[in-house]
């Protein structure tokens, strides 16, 4: 008996939640983004006198108490966009100011927070790679979906293509003689959602699949194989190249005032004394920014050459490593100015997956 309750409570993952994650970074990374820019912008002002200070750390706080509140008070789906959209622009909000709360001085501009932002935002991201698989179907995972689908009965707001869906969920769920009482309820709600008498609402303007016809049109007629693997590679190798310019920069330098190579005999005193950790570890992300800068150009001479898979796995894996690893980093010397190139790697990283998947796969 006990088995059987807890295969019930069991976790069924809900329709459209890896969308509603999306959303959820997308607004993430916008309202960090944004919050810094306007701050700098605009001097830092504070929101308030005197004693009293109103960061906005309270403004993230209250967004995500009216997110947390909208699903529990509303049944409508549309309660779970909003819902995702006020949780990353409340969560971007909010944790904009974790330099204030991890340091005794409340500094704002502690160097740690913005990986700190960053790493969070990665392990996001992570998650959203997980929910974005295809989850497993069974009888009690289709039947919740069709009952959530059923608020579009409820609301006229069901067309064509969703009843389809809803159908061959429900019949998904009617052949699984294991469980019984769920196929016959099925059975049930398949009579109901076949009946002429529903309304069917007309087909809604779907702006994004247009779009993303447009988008398709253009590149067939303008990014064939050779071009999109020409635009790639220039791509992959301007990134390469940038980050061993900065990397021999550095080597080329020192670090003090003194004959050349002091550089390589600092990082030996750094080793020694701690006090120069914070110069050591600048050392060696330049070094690692070289090494990885170097595996990007070789991806893009891979490309050229006609050696596609190996230029492929090459990238990816010095994409996915300069994303995860080395923009903590990056983003610990050089605190939010980090986010540009942080996009433009994202950029190439799904071009590379885009690429792989369209003409490798």
């Amino acid at each position: 008996m006990k088995r059987y309750y807890h295969a019930v409570r069991r976790p069924v993952r809900r329709p459209r939640a890896d969308n509603y994650l999306l959303l959820t970074l997308l607004s993430f990374a916008l309202s960090v983004s944004l919050t810094r820019l306007f701050l700098e912008l605009t001097g830092y002002p504070q929101l308030g006198s005197g004693t009293l200070h109103i960061a906005h750390m309270l403004w993230g706080g209250l967004l995500l108490f009216i997110a947390a509140l909208l699903p529990l008070i509303f049944a409508n789906r549309w309660v779970y966009w909003v819902g995702a959209v006020l949780a990353g622009v409340g969560v971007g909000v909010f944790i904009d100011e974790v330099g204030k709360f991890i340091t005794q001085s409340n500094d704002y501009f502690y160097p740690p927070a913005a990986p700190i932002i960053y790493a969070f935002f990665v392990i996001c991201v992570l998650v959203y790679l997980q929910l974005n698989r295809p989850p497993s179907r069974h009888a009690r995972a289709e039947l919740y979906a069709a009952l959530e689908m059923m608020e579009d009965v409820l609301d006229h707001d069901l067309d064509a293509r969703e009843r389809a869906d809803l159908e061959e969920r429900l019949r998904y769920v009617v052949v699984q003689k294991d469980q019984p009482e769920l196929a016959r309820l099925a059975e049930e709600l398949l009579d109901y959602v076949k009946d002429e008498q529903i309304y069917i609402a007309p087909p809604p303007p779907d702006y994004l699949k247009r779009l993303e016809a447009k988008l398709i049109a253009f590149e067939g007629r303008y990014f064939d194989r050779a071009r999109f693997r020409a635009v790639l590679a220039l791509g992959l190798g301007a990134l390469g190249l940038v980050s061993l310019v900065n990397t021999i920069g550095l080597m080329a330098s020192n670090l003090e005032p003194g004959p050349p190579g002091l550089a390589f005999a600092f990082v030996i005193q750094a080793v020694k004394n701690p006090s120069y950790a914070y110069v050591l570890w600048f050392f060696m992300l330049q070094v690692v920014q070289g090494l990885f800068g170097l595996l990007l150009t070789a991806g893009a001479v891979l490309l050229v050459t006609g050696r596609e898979r190996q230029g492929i796995r090459s990238s990816y894996f010095a994409l996915l490593v300069y994303l995860t690893m080395v923009n903590l980093l990056m983003f610990y010397y050089y605190q939010f100015s980090t986010i540009i190139s942080a996009i433009i790697q994202f950029v190439l990283l799904l071009a590379v997956l885009y690429y792989r998947q369209r003409f490798l796969s």
